[in-house]
């Protein structure tokens, strides 16, 4: 009879062996997205002139979405809304204005120049006014995403 240290032993090694020889599991494809490749749009979401790019992942579904970018030209202001999602923000270029709060105020504005990071928890009310050109940035979060703004006659997809 087996001692119960050498049984375990055995069947230890038994088990290594039969993973040893099992197929590797799928595992999903490399994944690369290059600036030229990225398709910008317009966002019907959003005031006109700013664009998005949706890279990786759909932030529509109920899932991470790892990467959205959205391109604000100079002087390009979006009135206080909020999101359904916390978001982290990364700036890819450019300085990225954003301020908290229910009504635009420049004066609580705070700037984030390239590569810097943020959150903007859920359901906080935000701003933005790219006061010194073109930014870049890149926002990952979990969905569904959605845009809600404090006041609706600033919503753009009701105009």
């Amino acid at each position: 009879m087996l001692k119960p240290h050498i049984a375990v032993a055995l069947i230890a090694a038994a088990s290594v062996a039969a993973l040893a020889q099992s197929p590797p599991l799928d595992a999903p494809e490399p994944a690369a997205f290059v600036p030229d490749a990225i398709h910008w749009s317009p966002s019907p979401s959003i005031p006109s002139g700013g664009e998005t790019a949706v890279i990786y992942g759909d932030p529509r579904k109920p899932a991470p979405y790892y990467i959205t970018r959205v391109k604000l030209p100079a002087g390009y202001k979006i009135a206080p809304h909020s999101h359904p999602e916390e978001r982290v923000y990364t700036v890819i270029s450019g300085t990225f204005y954003i301020g908290f709060g229910d009504r635009f105020d420049p004066s609580r504005l705070r700037a984030f120049p390239q590569g810097s990071a943020f959150v903007v928890p859920a359901h906080m009310s935000h701003f933005h006014w790219m006061r010194s050109g073109e930014a870049v940035v890149q926002i990952s979060g979990v969905g569904p995403t959605g845009i809600g703004y404090v006041d609706p006659d600033d919503d753009p997809r009701k105009k």
